[in-house]
């Protein structure tokens, strides 16, 4: 039996503000982003990584919702992020055997990013 082939996977977060969340991952993050529908649809895009959000007055469901997002460098965002985010910690290693770094944007969403790690 053959398999269906599979592409790309955009996650959808909820954003209980759009505005607000568009500018968070514009000009803290560094993505382009775009709106739809009068701030009820969003999407923002940086390389190949691509999220879209839905609005959403739920607290609770963004507050339980995460992205993995892998990238080359998890050391190269936490510099670039750092100037822009002051709370945030130091990469994690994890005995998965990642390196991790953890972003909560403004609606409760976790984006974690991560990378092999190098020391295994």
């Amino acid at each position: 039996m053959n398999q269906a082939t599979f592409g790309k996977a955009i996650p959808i977060l909820a954003s209980l503000d759009m505005k607000r969340t568009l500018d968070f991952y514009r000009n803290v993050l560094g993505f382009r982003t775009e709106h739809f529908e009068g701030f009820s649809y969003g999407m923002a895009v940086r390389g190949d990584t691509e999220l879209h959000f839905w609005a959403c007055n739920d607290k609770h469901i963004a507050e339980n919702t995460s992205c993995y997002i892998r990238v080359k460098d998890v050391g190269d965002v936490h510099r670039e992020l750092s100037p822009r985010l002051p709370s945030l910690q130091a990469v994690v290693r994890t005995a998965w055997g990642m390196d991790e770094l953890y972003v909560i944007d403004p609606d409760g969403n976790l984006i974690k990013f991560g990378q092999e790690s190098s020391a295994q």
